[in-house]
């Protein structure tokens, strides 16, 4: 279990290479300025930010298979974990869906100092999206798991990935649903902190 910056970044360079680590200095310095703006992230996690938002990021790469196909963010905000995994995999085309219009602007001018050429940035409500097909499917902070899964089955394949943070509400919201999502998902624990839980399902879910 992650438990200090240092243990943090030390994950992270397992994932990166040291220039990489670099531009997560810089998107550091970025999201604490532009903090001071606009409410991206909680004052109280800047403090932690490898270990809260990049390493929490990146523990996703772990569960979501060779790193081919494209990436579909959903709810992104701040970016996590949206631009950390196009940092991460450049290869990869990572699509972040926002619809607030500050966090759009965000979103594409950190894409831009970051020099993450491999990512696109929809501005508008999911269902306003136009259908494309995801190899894997995240969402941090998006919508409770019935309602996530009812708007974003559309971009789901029978090999589609689906990574769903979700804290200390994981278990609970996955007993909530029905039988089908429940054998379709299960819970893995988060690295970074102990109550926290990832919901990973693979395939299409019933709507």
């Amino acid at each position: 279990m992650i438990g200090t910056e240092a243990e943090a970044r030390e994950y992270c360079s397992r994932f990166l290479k040291a220039k990489d680590l670099e531009r997560l200095d810089r998107f550091a310095a970025l999201l604490v300025k532009e903090n001071e703006l606009q409410n991206l992230v909680s004052a109280s996690s800047l403090s932690a930010i490898w270990q809260r938002h990049f390493a929490d990021s990146l523990q996703l790469l772990s569960h979501a298979g060779s790193g081919g196909g494209q990436w579909l963010d959903l709810g992104t905000g701040a970016g996590f974990p949206g631009l950390v995994i196009a940092l991460a995999q450049p290869a990869r085309r990572v699509v972040l869906v926002e619809s607030r219009r500050r966090r759009v602007e965000w979103l594409m001018h950190a894409a831009t100092e970051l020099d993450l050429r491999n990512v696109t940035v929809e501005g508008s409500m999911l269902e306003k999206v136009v259908t494309q097909p995801a190899l894997v499917i995240s969402a941090r902070a998006f919508a409770p798991l019935g309602r996530l899964l009812s708007l974003a089955a559309r971009f789901s394949s029978d090999n589609t990935t689906w990574l769903l943070p979700k804290g200390r509400s994981a278990v609970q919201e996955l007993a909530e649903q029905p039988a089908s999502v429940q054998q379709m998902f299960h819970v893995e624990q988060s690295v970074t902190d102990p109550e926290a839980g990832i919901l990973i399902g693979r395939g299409v879910p019933a709507t």
